[in-house]
């Protein structure tokens, strides 16, 4: 449920950059995809300039990529720019390892539940003073004050896969559902995100083939998702849904693990010197 509470340093949304990694180098189907959550702004043009250099943030240059896409900001629904824009609608950067794995980056809106603030240093788009460049000023626009002495948020991704659509599974969808100062909070919220209204959790089983939710007793123990994963369903229809609360890879040790192994495993390797020579860059 959106905020009430907005005003000039509290935007209505939240706008959150994620990254699909599609494995097509050991999966040539495309169904073996991992999703990641890296940041989050109070404006969506802050967002567009943080996602083009996002993934360098991560510890990449764009020299380990054999094909790097940045779609250009003047490119809106509609325009000329948009319709030669070869990757889709919703992805902004567009990237494809030697080594054939793709980087898909898009950006998902929430409401802002928690109505988190702009920092005020950054509200407005005015100069820091700090002799920033332009480009480091547009990512670093937008930021968030975050209470309690919060480092992060945690967020609510579903993901859908349709083996009706493709039976590789190949057919998928993530979606940002909310995001949340507390981790408490993005548990309840993660629970309830299959449910329709006020129905609970009991009553929802009746319209699934299978409905599984952490903390049932038959899974005491010997959950069989992931340990971030809070329920796991499948259709009638075939659709597969898994809700999990996600953390930034870098703040979490096993997500920045994962992608240190990903930048890892997309180095050029083996050429000494040039644009060929392996990112040494880690994960910070």
């Amino acid at each position: 449920m959106a905020s009430a509470d907005t005003g000039p340093d509290i935007p209505e949304n939240l706008f959150h950059t994620l990254p699909t990694i599609v494995d097509l180098h050991r999966d040539p189907s495309g169904s073996t995809r991992s999703y990641y959550v890296l940041s989050t702004r109070g404006t969506f043009c802050a967002a567009q300039a943080y996602s083009a250099v996002s993934l360098r943030r991560i510890g990449f240059r764009d020299e380990d990529f054999a094909q790097l896409d940045v779609r250009p900001a003047a490119a809106e629904a509609g325009s000329e720019e948009a319709a030669q824009w070869p990757h889709g609608e919703g992805v902004l950067v567009y990237a494809r390892a030697v080594s054939g794995e793709e980087f898909l980056l898009s950006i998902n809106t929430t409401p802002n539940n928690d109505a988190l603030r702009l920092n005020s240093h950054h509200h407005g788009g005015t100069s820091t003073g700090t002799g920033t460049s332009g480009a480091e000023q547009g990512e670093d626009e937008g930021t968030l004050r975050l209470p309690d002495g919060a480092q992060f948020l945690h967020y609510v991704l579903q993901t859908t896969i349709d083996y009706n659509a493709d039976r590789s599974g190949s057919a998928q969808a993530a979606d940002i559902e909310g995001a949340y100062v507390h981790r408490a909070d993005a548990w309840t919220a993660a629970h309830r995100c299959l449910l329709a209204g006020d129905e609970d959790e009991d009553s929802a089983r009746s319209r699934f083939a299978e409905y599984d939710s952490r903390g049932d007793a038959g899974f005491i123990g010997e959950w069989p998702f992931d340990e971030d994963t809070a329920v796991h369903a499948v259709a009638e229809t075939g659709q597969n849904f898994t809700v999990a609360v996600k953390t930034p890879p870098h703040i979490e040790a096993k997500r920045k693990a994962e992608l240190r192994r990903v930048v890892e495993r997309h180095k050029l390797g083996g050429e000494a010197g040039g644009a060929g020579e392996a990112t040494k860059q880690a994960v910070k």
